[in-house]
């Protein structure tokens, strides 16, 4: 029992710090004021006012509840700790060992937490992923990102949409734009962005050579109501084409996907996954949007300060990341030098000790997180 006390004392000192660092007097203080508001019979008066009232709420809650949830439950384990100190209950003791080890892990999240206090961490996330040079080998590697960021989605409880997918003539993707809801997504996703390195011997050779493909990844925070972009119509160039799927039934019919090119910029984005030209459009200009909004956030922080190291990681053939299949298996992240020798277990969308790592070390420092 001592040393388990020994660790929840340790816990709540770090919950303590934590509090300082997130200012939680101050968040709390502000949210029963936004509280107050939302209790006014004229609050709906101004109903985009409202909306923005209820975002901020919301993400305030997001930052309170879950350090007061924690707490409660450390001051519990305190309160049953010193109980089992006075009448033994192995069953008990055995719930409570459990418990006080779970608060480890809850607790390193928390504080990862953090680390997501840049404006848009708390957005949604639209990944956008470019095979490079290299024909079917980039194409496939390309693909199995594509597989890799899906499953991430998955297994952190995050919603997961396929906005684009261009395939290729052989295997794998020529594009591909997905976008991932849910809390904290871009904050997360944003250390996925840059190049990623692929080592491997090619299952398209046929004399068995190893292969080093690259894929470029760009992850921008997705727009909504609140942000205010401004796009005119006579700078998009949109074209309409038959939306590829996997044949028979599932092939449309009808020029149903739309492709957009704002001509000031030479961004392209396009969405095929509704069966309406209009719908696909309105999706197109969101993705639009974001990528616009992603292009003025680095200029800005270009106006802050010189270029800083990590900046390089955009421009394509500076990997951030290689994944080595052959004649060893290891995933090295350049960047923080951590380095996984199961390679499948990251494929199969295990990416949080890189994103973990990539916020200690920079997300604190990045505006825009690179």
């Amino acid at each position: 029992m001592a040393d388990l006390t020994e660790d929840l004392n340790t816990y709540r000192n770090r919950l303590d710090e934590l509090g300082g660092f997130f200012d939680l007097d101050a968040r709390q203080e502000k949210l029963k004021g936004l509280e107050a508001r939302m209790a006014d019979p004229s609050f709906w008066n101004d109903q985009e006012k409202a909306r923005e009232i209820i975002n901020e709420v919301n993400q305030l809650k997001g930052w309170v509840e879950p350090w007061q949830q924690m707490s409660a439950k450390v001051n519990d384990l305190g309160e049953m700790l010193e109980l089992l100190e006075m009448e033994p209950d192995e069953g008990l003791a055995a719930e409570v060992e459990r418990d006080v080890q779970g608060i480890g892990p809850a607790l390193e999240a928390l504080e990862l937490k953090n680390m997501l206090q840049q404006p848009d961490d708390h957005r949604d996330a639209l990944i956008t992923i470019h095979p490079g040079a290299g024909g079917t080998e980039s194409q496939d590697w390309a693909e199995m990102l594509l597989r890799m960021y899906t499953r991430f989605g998955e297994l952190n409880g995050f919603e997961v949409e396929l906005l684009d997918l261009q395939e290729g003539e052989e295997a794998g993707i020529k594009d591909a734009t997905l976008e991932v809801r849910g809390q904290y997504a871009y904050g997360f996703l944003k250390a996925e962005r840059g190049v990623h390195r692929l080592v491997r011997i090619s299952p398209f050779d046929s004399a068995a050579r190893r292969h080093t493909s690259f894929v470029s990844v760009f992850v921008s925070p997705a727009v909504d109501d609140t942000i205010e972009i401004e796009v005119r119509e006579e700078d998009i160039e949109m074209d309409v084409y038959r939306a590829s799927g996997a044949g028979g039934q599932h092939v449309n019919k009808t020029s149903s996907a739309v492709r957009l090119r704002h001509l000031p910029s030479g961004i392209v984005v396009a969405c095929q996954q509704e069966r309406s030209q209009h719908k696909n459009r309105a999706t197109a200009m969101k993705m639009l949007k974001a990528r616009l909004y992603q292009r003025a956030l680095e200029e800005q922080e270009a106006e802050k300060a010189k270029l800083e190291s990590t900046k390089s990681d955009i421009a394509f053939g500076s990997q951030i990341r290689s994944y080595v299949f052959q004649p060893y298996t290891m995933v090295n992240d350049h960047r923080t030098e951590l380095k996984i020798p199961d390679v499948q277990k990251v494929m199969d969308g295990d990416l949080q000790p890189f994103i973990h790592a990539y916020l200690r070390q920079y997300g604190a420092v990045h505006s825009d997180g690179q």
